[in-house]
């Protein structure tokens, strides 16, 4: 595997040295700046394989940062974990529909902000480069557009195969029903949010046949997430 790239939006110097000194010695290439501006222009010169953003950087705020990487199409599907000092739950739910994949309260270990992005790039390098994905007891050919469940052939529509692949390539992530809409039906689509409920409905109904358990979880006003719950 190739050296992973990263783009550490942070403006306590301190926190970025000591970020930089330990994503550096597992290997990563890190490209550091105080700036919101700044991080747009690295992101966009040289698309990183993760960001990490506090939510709290100078020029533009985190959030708006993040929203102008999930709308630039160079940037749309990298994984970005917000750093924040901000515990509330409102300010969680914020980010991640603004399209934060995961979020990290401070203060905290650098060896679990390591763990967690190495995590990340783990579900999403293979998800990217191969053929089959596979979560718990669910298989998907990729390319021969079948899904197996415990062995046994699942039956979807192109929607639901579409939404099972996103949460595939992203198991235990959130997704707000705006991310869901723009990541299955694009970015110009008209279809109403609510539309995201009926096709998690039958995609619920096509995996968890048999009385198998559903691993599609519904997160209170967030959004949905494939979840195994071990």
């Amino acid at each position: 595997m190739s050296r992973a790239t990263m783009l550490l939006v942070e403006d306590d110097a301190a926190l970025a040295e000591l970020l930089t000194y330990h994503f550096r010695r597992e290997d990563f290439e890190v490209k550091h700046t105080v700036d919101g501006e700044e991080a747009l222009l690295l992101a966009a010169e040289a698309t990183p394989d993760i960001v990490l953003l506090d939510w709290m950087v100078e020029g533009l705020s985190g959030i708006e940062v993040c929203r102008r990487l999930r709308r630039a199409s160079e940037t749309a599907n990298v994984p970005i974990i917000m750093l924040t000092a901000r515990g509330e739950e409102e300010d969680r739910v914020r980010g991640l529909e603004t399209g934060a994949d995961d979020y990290v309260t401070k203060p905290f270990s650098p060896r679990e902000l390591v763990a967690r992005v190495n995590a990340v790039l783990r579900r999403v390098r293979p998800a990217l480069a191969g053929e089959q994905l596979t979560y718990a007891d669910i298989e998907m050919d990729t390319v021969g557009h079948k899904v197996r469940r415990g062995g046994e052939l699942v039956p979807l529509g192109p929607t639901e195969f579409r939404l099972l692949r996103h949460f595939l390539e992203h198991p235990g992530w959130v997704f707000s029903r705006e991310r869901l809409l723009d990541a299955v039906w694009g970015h110009d689509s008209e279809i109403e949010s609510r539309t995201v409920d009926v096709h998690i409905r039958r995609l619920r109904k096509a995996i968890n046949q048999g009385g198998k358990p559903d691993i599609i979880r519904t997160v209170r006003s967030a959004g949905y997430s494939l979840d195994s719950g071990s």
